[in-house]
């Protein structure tokens, strides 16, 4: 590669920009486009911690299946000057490791976690041009739009979830002096590994067929690998398998187990079962012959058959992370029944639900953010007569506001700088036969709206840069946490999609008004992510879960799940989650709404340092407060210096509220 340094682009003369590639070449335009100069000052805003946890949170799968990967390549190009990056689809970073200082010099122009690197924000770079060609890119030195990156050398590859979206980018910077050119295959191989972790764990309860035509390739990155239900329906397959199958994503999702391989899943189970777990010969529907490896779980191949296509069917995992109330797992997906867990208020909207469903009706579900709205149009599709096709999910509050109608309507080759080669289908021609569900539905652009609104009136979809239109059969279900009918007033919401949208309204409770808390808590706890250390079951103090009746949770679910998933990190070996396995921040709500109680007439609680020994309703505090230092006290043996620790108080205060038993007698300072 020719040295670039110190030649910026616009210096150069008519003709000598040779240099650039086609593709640095289309950065550099879409950069102007955006209004950047290359003496423009780069975007060094980062999020605030808060922010920047809540985005890892909803990356939380793409980092914990990346994040190991980061770590092996961090080992092969230690001591370069270099450092590894993990972005979300987004482009900002959300992890990052390398050599000490070079992390130093990086975060000079704030490659750090945080950081937007988009190229809307940074101007071209191997980050944000590999999110806008969806494809791998090198950017070197000079090459960069923005001056003040062009001591770096950037190598970014995208990273695809199991159904074939970006969802991410790996990425290896380096001082530009220091690139070597395998860096890229390295970035590569990576993001293939992550894609493959990522795929094995989407359909780890699904029949899954591996397969080479050269069987030194079995288990390796080359490998194919195609998942399906059951009863032998597609579901997906990873790059190799694509590759080696000769056909995409949209292609093969028009197949089956038989039409690819050429038997059946009871077939192919038998050839398994008769080759001892031995690999064995398969032939491809283009007559080539592989060797494969098969893998089920038996327990799923009866109800693997009603998994459908539904590319955010949530696992346990997912599941209380996100907005659930109850787990499931891809091989059983959520029905209404599983949320009907004990709330009068959830009970009467599943008995409505129930009436509409598969009547064409649209269903519109409000509520506060974090309420389990998402799962509950999960529910929906998985109980309607469109299960055995896709459930398609748009958060329209996350996508930006550029992209979101190529997202839902798709777009020709051509249709805008920067569009995939063959253009892309849209959400809404990926939801025919099944369920779209439009989440946020009140953060839609606008403009976009009277498009949606006649896409629902004709059911047809016209795709940005084509002229013709294709029919698509959808049942459709939209969620919002703001109030419609105010934006409608204020001409930010279209009076006449409301009404298209709002056959059926339903509102879900937030958490503080939920009757079945603890029913749910335990539902979570069950969950095979939620277990201690050795796996043990967990469980929760009575005066802890009587803190978790008292929080007003204003984050609901999300909240909850976050603060369970903490607390199962810090249990000690008997399992039970107790006060001090509980983080500060939960303490501080707890205080908040003791303050908002006490304005409204009620007794306030001992103050932010004993908000764990507040009152219960018809319990005198001080009864409370002695009742949960004695418990303390017996769990840390009658020692008075790790009971004020635990519960985050003074000694003195142990000695005050300690009721006179004999127990006492034992008590020890140290």
């Amino acid at each position: 590669m020719r040295n670039l340094v110190h030649r910026p682009p616009q210096s150069l003369a008519a003709g000598e920009s040779s240099w650039l590639t086609p593709c640095i070449q289309k950065a550099h335009e879409r950069s102007e486009g955006y209004g950047l100069s290359t003496c423009t000052r780069p975007d060094y805003d980062v999020l605030p911690a808060t922010e920047l946890s809540l985005r890892v949170e909803q990356s939380r799968i793409l980092c914990a299946h990346a994040m190991p990967v980061m770590e092996t390549l961090r080992e092969q190009i230690v001591n370069t000057q270099s450092m590894v990056v993990l972005t979300d689809a987004q482009g900002l970073i959300l992890h990052s490791i390398g050599d000490d200082d070079f992390l130093e010099r990086a975060e000079k122009v704030a490659l750090r976690p945080g950081a937007q690197w988009s190229e809307e924000k940074q101007g071209t770079n191997a980050i944000g041009t590999t999110l806008a060609e969806g494809s791998p890119t090198v950017v070197h030195g000079d090459q960069h739009f923005l001056e003040a990156n062009r001591f770096l050398t950037c190598s970014s590859a995208p990273i695809l979830d199991p159904y074939g979206d970006l969802i991410g980018v790996l990425d290896v910077t380096g001082d530009y002096r220091s690139y070597h050119q395998h860096t890229m295959a390295l970035a590569k191989m990576s993001v293939q590994m992550i894609e493959n972790h990522l795929f094995a764990w989407t359909f780890r309860d699904t029949l899954q067929v591996a397969f080479h035509s050269r069987p030194e390739f079995l288990g390796t990155l080359m490998e194919g690998i195609a998942a399906f239900t059951g009863d032998g329906r597609f579901l997906s397959a990873n790059r190799s398998a694509q590759f080696q199958l000769g056909m995409p994503l949209a292609a093969l999702r028009a197949h089956t187990l038989s039409s690819l391989f050429g038997l059946t899943s009871a077939q192919l189970i038998d050839r398994m079962r008769t080759s001892r777990d031995a690999p064995f010969s398969l032939n491809l529907h283009s007559g080539a012959v592989v060797c494969a490896n098969v893998t089920f779980r038996r327990m799923t191949l009866s109800s693997a058959a009603g998994q459908t296509d539904a590319r955010r069917d949530k696992s346990a995992a997912e599941a209380y992370a996100g907005t659930g109330t109850a787990t499931t797992s891809s091989a059983r997906p959520l029905r209404l029944a599983s949320l009907d867990t004990g709330d009068p208020q959830i009970a009467a909207v599943i008995a409505k639900v129930r009436k509409v469903i598969g009547k064409d009706i649209p269903v519109l579900i409000t509520g506060e953010t974090g309420t389990g709205k998402e799962l509950l149009a999960q529910a929906i599709h998985n109980d309607s007569p469109r299960r055995s096709g896709p459930f398609v999910a748009v958060n329209c509050a996350s996508i930006p506001e550029t992209l979101i109608e190529s997202e839902l309507f798709g777009y020709e080759e051509g249709a805008f700088t920067g569009a995939r080669r063959k253009g892309a289908v849209g959400k809404l021609v990926q939801a025919h036969g099944g369920t779209l569900f439009l989440d946020e539905i009140g953060d839609m652009p606008y403009p976009l709206q009277v498009r949606l609104l006649r896409v629902l009136q004709e059911r047809i979809v016209n795709p940005l840069g084509s002229a013709k239109s294709i029919p698509v059969d959808i049942a459709v279900v939209c969620a919002t946490h703001r109030d419609l009918r105010e934006m409608i007033a204020q001409h930010r919401f279209r009076d006449d999609l409301y009404y298209r949208l709002n056959g059926l309204v339903v509102k879900l409770p937030p958490l503080r008004e939920r009757k079945d808390l603890a029913v749910v808590i335990g539902t979570m706890l069950e969950s095979e992510v939620l277990t201690g250390g050795d796996g043990q079951r967990l469980s929760v103090a009575p005066d802890v879960m009587t803190l978790f009746e008292r929080c007003t949770w204003p984050g609901n679910f999300r909240q909850l799940g976050n603060l369970l998933r903490t607390a199962a990190a810090m249990v000690d070996d008997d399992g039970e989650i107790r006060r001090e396995h509980l983080p500060d921040d939960f303490f501080d709500d707890l205080r908040k709404a003791d303050e908002q109680s006490a304005v409204g007439g009620e007794a306030p609680s001992t103050g932010a340092s004993e908000a764990p020994v507040a009152a219960r309703s018809g319990a005198r505090l001080q009864d409370v407060a002695a009742q949960a230092i004695a418990a303390t006290l017996a769990r840390h043996g009658g020692n008075v210096s790790a009971t004020a620790r635990a519960l985050g108080v003074s000694r003195a205060t142990i000695y005050r509220n300690m009721p006179v038993t004999s127990a006492n007698k034992r008590c020890t300072e140290d």
